[in-house]
């Protein structure tokens, strides 16, 4: 049983080494195309600040890995299908039933693999393609513009004692400063009690921000001299009081990563971050739903690679004629293809139904469960 786990193993490890080479040389070449049109483009500088072929390539590689993360379950898929498929149409796979293989042994062998792959995909989504991804918008961000999301940027909101807070940031810039801060300040009764403007700030630590020449508007009431015939009235006197604030620390637990998560795609983004932004969307009373999808799609999208293996399985029980592997591994790649826009698809009509965020980013996967477990019933089990 050794020998036959290390000829399975190096057969499915090889093929799926080789589609997911050959996807990630194309989508690099495509990138790599549709960068070409920013060649020569600035932010108005001269001299190093040009956006050179160098930078382009740099910045497609940087996205190799995020590419690898979505493609890993469909290059599994397709790269067990041919396998499976090719040693059912050499008849080795019905020598390696006689030496006793048999289906849930099988199914055993691809799971461990699966399992493999599930350890990799949830490694190099988590922790390699966000660091991957977000050097790749900086280096773009560097020679062409600044990060930005909208017309008007990012919205913020934070609670602290006795007040709230609506922050904006309109753009991120490469070094990591923030660009057009505004601070609105609102107390318990919801007024509106200071506006804080800055042109830029920074992240002095976790727990505040570094405002540079801030110009700050105090909006105070005080009670009236002319309501003091009339004890049971007492009108009140609106002032405001605006000064300029060579720099201004504003206490706060938006930290980096949320104002990234803001600014950025959420799909991209860790999972630990994920759930740091929603806990502090939650605690400030504001719709997490698009985020919490995100979050469950980062936690299941792994666990497709088991799935992808389970469906493959029952290609090695198939019967093929001279030359009809090729129409098999074609129906791989459309399964393939299939999962990942399902996957998108739901993700969206939960997000417009308010299903439940795990249900929305779950279904994909238990569907296609389903379909291979039947397959792998039908075929397998009762052949």
């Amino acid at each position: 049983m050794k020998t036959i786990r290390r000829l399975i193993y190096r057969e499915v490890l090889t093929s799926i080494a080789l589609v997911a080479l050959g996807f990630l040389a194309l989508f690099f070449f495509f990138d790599l195309v549709d960068e070409l049109q920013y060649l020569g483009k600035n932010n108005g500088l001269v001299g190093e600040s040009t956006y050179q072929i160098r930078h382009a390539l740099l910045y497609v590689t940087l996205l190799i890995p995020n590419h690898l993360y979505e493609l890993l379950p469909i290059s599994v898929l397709i790269g067990s299908i041919f396998v499976m498929a090719r040693l059912a149409q050499s008849s080795e796979y019905t020598i390696l039933r006689t030496s006793g293989l048999g289906p849930w042994r099988a199914l055993k062998l691809l799971l461990w693999l699966g399992a493999f792959f599930v350890a990799l995909s949830f490694v190099v989504g988590d922790y390699i393609s966000p660091v991957s991804e977000r050097a790749a918008q900086l280096l773009k961000a560097k020679y062409q513009s600044r990060i930005t999301v909208g017309q008007t940027g990012a919205w913020l909101k934070e609670k602290q004692a006795g007040s709230s807070f609506i922050v904006n940031v309109s753009e991120l810039s490469p070094d990591g400063e923030m660009h057009g801060v505004r601070i609105y300040e609102f107390d318990g009764k919801g007024l509106i009690v200071s506006a804080t403007e800055a042109p830029v700030a920074a992240f002095s630590s976790n727990t505040a921000w570094l405002l540079r020449d801030a110009t700050r508007t105090e909006f105070a009431v005080s009670a009236s001299a002319s309501g003091a015939g009339n004890a049971s009235v007492s009108p009140q006197q609106a002032r405001v009081n605006r000064s300029a604030v060579a720099s201004f620390r504003w206490p706060t637990e938006i930290n980096t990563e949320m104002v990234s998560v803001a600014l950025l795609r959420p799909d991209r983004m860790a999972t630990i971050d994920l759930f740091n932004y929603i806990r502090h969307l939650e605690a400030n009373g504001q719709t997490s739903q698009r985020y919490e999808i995100e979050f469950w799609r980062k936690v299941f999208y792994p666990l497709s690679c088991l799935v992808m293996v389970m469906l493959a399985l029952p290609f090695a029980y198939l019967h093929f004629r001279s030359g009809g592997i090729t129409g098999y591994v074609f129906a791989g790649v459309m399964i393939g293809i299939s999962f990942f826009l399902l996957n998108n698809v739901f993700g969206y009509i939960g997000n417009l139904r308010n299903w439940q965020p795990w249900l929305a980013a779950a279904t994909p996967g238990l569907i296609y469960m389903a379909v291979s477990m039947g397959a792998f019933g039908w075929l397998v089990l009762r052949r």
